[in-house]
């Protein structure tokens, strides 16, 4: 059987590492092709397994491509994976984390995560009235009595954000107090977040559609520099969603799922997330309350708009902001300048 969207959706992997991960993926991965984005040294030679077809981009690549804008991509951090979504040319994109591998349902059969993400980016979204048996557009259910037939239609869907058996994704407070926690609970459910809710998007497991939402899933400045980290998938999630809510656009979560292997430090993470625990606080209730105008009608008007209301609503906590908001106008410009406008 032909692998789904083969020729449509790029995987998108950042690393410090050789891709040796690469191996278990293979029956899944290697009819796609490959974003690598290498964080860290450049001069250092990362193996990527034989047979798979891909292109790879260094810290030194990426200065070459963006120059004066190089500097909204971060560097040491795996928000850098954010560049693999400005230079794929396809529509859809999933992208993965290095210490995460095949899952195995409760029958014991290993998860095709891409299957799973383009079923779900392939049906509509209802975030306009919540479905009680979940995902209406699987086999097996449908709408419950009382739905209203006028939003039965559905909605294009934006995002899908899966999730992880064995580590779980959790901050840094969370891990010390739970140190020893995995994630067994396989839960066979798939629901789009419904308008107007937030929600913590990790970028370890996600696929989204690239022409609609991309220039959005800016996964902000993070490490090498910067006061904060660990929120790059956040800050994309809160960034999307509110757009997608503008647009009409939908996002799920649930499955797939994949085995995450590796816990990170948390007292590393700690470093990290400290100065964001404070600030997530304000910058959810910004979230929740940002509206965008009637003239945005795409991602990257939304998100120029968007980097304005940053600047205005969250440059009094922290200069970062200010910087920040500076960072999502250089990255619509870097969008711009891969991905020209295309004429009629």
């Amino acid at each position: 059987m032909a692998a789904p969207l083969a020729d449509q959706l790029d995987i998108v992997i950042p690393t410090i590492r050789n891709l040796d991960f690469l191996e278990e993926w293979r029956p899944f991965f290697q009819p796609y092709h490959l974003i690598i984005v290498q964080d860290g040294d450049p001069t250092k030679k990362i193996h990527v397994p034989e047979g798979f077809d891909y292109e790879l981009y260094n810290r030194n690549d990426i200065e070459r491509i963006l120059g004066d804008k190089a500097w909204a991509i971060s560097f040491k951090d795996s928000a850098c994976r954010c560049f693999g979504f400005m230079v794929s040319k396809k529509k859809y994109i999933y992208t993965i984390d290095d210490d995460c591998f095949v899952a195995k349902d409760p029958a014991g059969k290993p998860i095709n995560v891409l299957e799973q993400h383009i079923k779900n980016m392939l049906s509509p979204s209802t975030p306009f009235f919540f479905n009680t048996l979940y995902d209406p557009y699987r086999e097996g259910t449908d709408f419950v009595r009382g739905y209203p037939f006028s939003l039965r239609e559905g909605v294009t869907t934006a995002t899908s954000h899966g999730l992880w058996l064995n580590i779980p994704d959790y901050d840094a407070p969370t891990q010390m107090v739970k140190p020893k926690e995995r994630n067994t609970r396989f839960v066979d459910a798939v629901m789009t977040i419904p308008k107007g809710t937030l929600y913590p998007m990790c970028g370890m497991n996600l696929a989204f559609d690239r022409e609609l939402i991309g220039a959005a899933m800016y996964f902000g400045l993070m490490g090498e520099g910067q006061p904060i980290g660990r929120y790059d998938d956040m800050w994309a999630g809160w960034c999307t969603k509110v757009i997608c809510d503008h647009l009409g656009v939908g996002c799920k979560t649930g499955l797939p799922y994949v085995w995450h292997s590796k816990a990170s430090n948390p007292f590393t993470n700690l470093r990290k997330e400290y100065k964001g625990i404070f600030w997530q606080e304000e910058i959810i209730p910004f979230f929740q309350n940002v509206t965008l105008s009637k003239t945005s009608t795409t991602a990257e008007e939304c998100y120029v708009e968007l980097a304005d209301k940053v600047r205005k609503g969250l440059g009094h906590i922290d200069p970062y902001f200010t910087k920040l908001a500076d960072g999502m106008i250089a990255w619509i410009e870097g969008w711009r300048m891969l991905n020209p406008a295309k004429t009629a």
